[in-house]
Order: structure tokens, then C-alpha cells, then sequence
């Protein structure tokens, strides 16, 4: 009689010792994000790298590269986007590496706040230049593939701190300089380091390791929106040549 009463015993035990064990749960997963330190002030930039992975794994290579610090935003129209990435304060392009494939159609949409790739007019040959939409910028959005005009621009990031500093540079004054006709901020908004939050900086002298390939590609795009019917639209124009702002 003693053995059998063993048994569930035994078991009753058992069963209480594993609702006293806890469950070992999986840490949640964090979106990257990355600090912008500029001469107007930091930004600090959210990744989503489950909708936009080759976007944010392209970015966050430039960022470990160090390759931003001492780059410009040289583009900045209010009421539309501010733009940098790939230009120096002597307005010289930086060496890229090979463009990336775009994810236009993963279904962000170009709000403002939002980071996306910048590009010229073949979809896929955005490398290391970005912008920020200062306001909702649907027509930016990814419409379909019959061509670059309705391909849209890839959404990777929004900024989650530090939008006002993106506002500020926006309400600078713009002129022509170097190569642009126009729309680079004055005075110029450096980004004067780049580096993922929670790992250790790199090193700052961006130009000592240039990456491989030459940037094949420096026009500014999204085509600037132009008055129609007195409100602005977004218009495509014919590519400009490299260096010039469409």
C-alpha cells in the first residue's frame, strides 16, 4: 500500500517543482538605433530592419565605418526633406560602396519623421545618402515597378528623437554652393559623428578606410516639388548630370 501511495507523490511533487521553475523567455527584440551628433544638435534615428534588412544593414555599415562623421546634410527644402550622406564639408562625394536593392514596396509609407534611402533614377541605386521627410510625402511612396517615376523610395527608419533639430535645419537659410544650384543650408549642418547606441563609437576620420567603390551617382533625388495649380506636386524631371541637384 506505502508503494502505491509513492507514485502519486512523486508525481505531485514533480509537477510542483516545474510550476515553481521559471520560464526561460527569448529578451524581446530591439530595433536599432543610431545617433546622429550634428552641428545643429543630435538626432537620433529608429531602424526597422524587419521590413527594410538591406536598407538598415546598408546605413548601419556606413555608421560602424564611421564613414558619415564629418559629411553635410546639403539639401534642405522646408515642406518637403532635408538630405545628406555622401557629400563632405567641401561638398565632395566620399567614396560608396556597390548601390543596394531598393525596398520601396515594403509598405512604410514617407511620413514625416521617417528616414528613407535616397536615389537616383534607377531604383536600385541608392548607397549611402538618406533624407528625412519634413512632412507627409505620400507621393514618395511605392506605386508600382513599371519604372524609377513609380517606384517610390524605400522607407527604413523614422527619427524618434531630435526632430526639432531636424526642423531647425530646415528653417536655415539656403543658397547655391559647389555643385548645387541651389538648397544647401547656410550655414552648412554637419554630421560630425554617426554611431549605433549601445556600441562603441568608430573612429571618426571617416576618409582613412574609404570603401570600394566610387559613387556613381550623386544627384539629389527626390525631384524637389514644383507649384501646381497652387499647391506643390511631386514632378520627375529628365536626371541632371552628376553633382547637380535634379
Amino acid at each position: 500500500m506505502s508503494k502505491l501511495l509513492l507514485v502519486p507523490l512523486l508525481l505531485f511533487s514533480l509537477s510542483a517543482f516545474a510550476a515553481d521553475t521559471p520560464k526561460v523567455t527569448a529578451p524581446p527584440t530591439v530595433d536599432p538605433q543610431v545617433l546622429l551628433h550634428t552641428s545643429q544638435g543630435d538626432i537620433t534615428l529608429e531602424l526597422f530592419p524587419d521590413k527594410a534588412p538591406k536598407s538598415v544593414a546598408n546605413f548601419l555599415r556606413y555608421v560602424r565605418e564611421g564613414f558619415y562623421a564629418g559629411t553635410v546634410f546639403h539639401r534642405s527644402i522646408p515642406g518637403y526633406l532635408v538630405q545628406g550622406g555622401l557629400y563632405t564639408r567641401e561638398l565632395q562625394p566620399r567614396r560608396t560602396h556597390s548601390p543596394i536593392a531598393s525596398e520601396a514596396d515594403n509598405g512604410l509609407s514617407n511620413l514625416r519623421g521617417t528616414v528613407a534611402v535616397a536615389r537616383g533614377a534607377d531604383p536600385n541605386s541608392g548607397t549611402s545618402q538618406f533624407f528625412v521627410n519634413l512632412v507627409d510625402n505620400r507621393r514618395l511612396d511605392y506605386a508600382g515597378n513599371q519604372s524609377g517615376l513609380t517606384w517610390g523610395y524605400a522607407v527604413f527608419g523614422k527619427v524618434i528623437k531630435g526632430m526639432d533639430v531636424v526642423d531647425k535645419i530646415a528653417a536655415l537659410p539656403t543658397r547655391a554652393l559647389g555643385p548645387f544650384a541651389a538648397d544647401v543650408p547656410n550655414p552648412l549642418v554637419v554630421i560630425e559623428s554617426a554611431s549605433v547606441i549601445g556600441e562603441e563609437a568608430p573612429a571618426s576620420a571617416a576618409s582613412s578606410a574609404a570603401p570600394a567603390e566610387a559613387a556613381t551617382n550623386t544627384k539629389a533625388v527626390p525631384t524637389k516639388p514644383q507649384p501646381k495649380t497652387g499647391k506643390h506636386a511631386a514632378t520627375h524631371k529628365k536626371p541632371a548630370k552628376a553633382g547637380k541637384p535634379a
